[in-house]
């Protein structure tokens, strides 16, 4: 029932919205104090009055704030799986801004319609440098299901996926960007990117549609 609501890529950000904005307090970790340091920021810009009347540099303040939770190289490197290392060092560094820009307009926009739900965080699991981070989302139609996986990079833990009822970000992108690849061209997935994002700034961070 629930899986309705991640259809595509741009549909689990929806939800990934509402684990930032949970009041509950995990148990204490290092994990759980990165991550609370992202929530308070997103917080406070959200709900600063000097910014409501200025909706770009709200968007602006968000996007850095995300920016800082999320380990871009590390979502690009997964998404394009071996397309990856066939890529030019130029080449890649574009992918990743692009990259980069689609989920964090997506996500802002998302943000900044945020409404409360209540958040449990279940449990923990760290292994090396790797950490899953379980929760669940109380809805009035029911609880969902929303796993953070990090990795500790330069001595921060980062987000480099999502989990919303079994369902990946990261495998959601992979799976629409090795089908672009093999029926038309890599040159095609970097407009095919370009245009959606185009879509979304253009459209006050909301996509026309869910597919690239």
């Amino acid at each position: 029932m629930v899986k309705k609501y991640f259809s595509a890529g741009f549909g689990v950000i929806g939800l990934l919205v509402i684990l930032l904005f949970s009041s509950q307090a995990a148990a204490a970790s290092e994990i759980t104090k990165s991550l609370k340091a992202t929530i308070d920021e997103v917080i406070n810009i959200v709900t600063d009055d000097a910014l409501k009347a200025h909706g770009e540099a709200r968007r602006e303040k968000l996007r850095q704030a995300i920016g800082k939770r999320f380990n871009y190289h590390q979502m690009v490197m997964r998404s394009l799986a071996q397309d990856w290392k066939k890529r030019t060092p130029k080449e890649q560094g574009e992918f990743q801004d692009l990259f980069k820009r689609l989920l964090e307009n997506s996500y802002a926009s998302k943000i900044e319609s945020y409404s409360n739900e209540e958040i449990k965080y279940v449990d923990e699991v760290v292994k090396g440098k790797y950490a899953l981070v379980k929760t669940e989302i109380v809805r009035k139609d029911g609880t969902i299901d929303v796993d953070y996986k990090l990795i500790k990079d330069n001595g921060e833990w980062l987000v480099y996926d999502f989990v919303i009822e079994g369902v990946s970000l990261i495998r959601n992108y992979r799976s629409q960007f090795t089908k672009i690849i093999k029926k038309e061209s890599y040159e095609s997935l970097v407009q095919k990117l370009a245009a959606k994002i185009e879509e979304i700034e253009s459209n006050n961070g909301k996509p026309l549609t869910e597919e690239l």
